[in-house]
Formats: C-alpha cells, sequence, structure tokens
C-alpha cells in the first residue's frame, strides 16, 4: 500500500498540534495508563489501522502490559483476561467506534456508570473519539506502519 500523502501533519500543523496536546492531557488524566491502551488498541483494530495497531501495541508493551492480553484483545468478551472495568470501556470504545450502527446503546453507558466516576466517563469518551480521529487521519492517508 502506498502513502497518499506524507505531508498531512505538517499543512495542518495548527490542528495537529492541538491533537498531539488532547493527547499530553489524556496521558496525565485520570484514567489507567493500561486502559487507554486497550481503548486505544480496540478502536484501531475495528477500523483496520495498521499504524496505530503497530504503535498502540509498542506503547503497551512497553509500559508492561501482558502480551496475551493484546492477543486476546478481538475476542475480549470470551477471554478473561479482562476485569469489569477494562470489559465496560471496551464495550464503550466499540460502541462509539461502530457509532453508525450502535447509537451508544443504554446497556453499554450502564457499564461505564457503573464502573466509571463521570469525570472518568468524560475522559473515556474523550479518549475514544480522539483515537477515532487519529485512525481516520492515518488509513485515509494511508499511512504506513514502520515494522
Amino acid at each position: 500500500m502506498q502513502p497518499r500523502q506524507n505531508d498531512y501533519f505538517k499543512l495542518a500543523e495548527p490542528g495537529v498540534k492541538h491533537l498531539f496536546a488532547l493527547e499530553g492531557a489524556l496521558k496525565n488524566g485520570p484514567l489507567e495508563p493500561k486502559l487507554l491502551h486497550l481503548v486505544k488498541l480496540r478502536a484501531s483494530q475495528i477500523n483496520s489501522c495498521v499504524f496505530c495497531i503497530h504503535l498502540h501495541t509498542t506503547e503497551a508493551l512497553k509500559d508492561g502490559e501482558e502480551p496475551m492480553r493484546l492477543y486476546f484483545l478481538t475476542g475480549w468478551r470470551e477471554a478473561t483476561l479482562y476485569s469489569p472495568r477494562e470489559r465496560a470501556a471496551l464495550a464503550w470504545t466499540e460502541a462509539l467506534t461502530n457509532l453508525a450502527q450502535t447509537g451508544a446503546p443504554d446497556d453499554d453507558w450502564a457499564l461505564i456508570e457503573a464502573a466509571f466516576t463521570a469525570e472518568e466517563r468524560s475522559w473515556l469518551s474523550l479518549a475514544i473519539g480522539a483515537i477515532n480521529l487519529w485512525n481516520r487521519l492515518q488509513v485515509g492517508f494511508r499511512a504506513t506502519h514502520p515494522a
């Protein structure tokens, strides 16, 4: 696959700068890094963003995530390796990533409402929105992974 355009970050620098600032805010926010890695990786899998799959798998492993949890992520509903909090976050990730199909169902909202504070729900939804934006940029421009 060939990249469609390589200079899109530079050409949209004022906007991209804010996306990186958002990533910094998410990193310093109330959600634990391992949870954010799972959310970002799951959304990237759904969106078939190989650039982001590579990036977030690499970052998760670097931050001490267990490889088996990453291997099983596409089948998280059947795997026993995820906490109820992580399951709620993954369900909400799928709901918001597939928004046109799901409409963000009340059942998934109830899961995050039970597992996250109001502040954490806000940050979680923001993180899911951010990774979906990154995925759309990288897939749309056909960004290549470094591996």
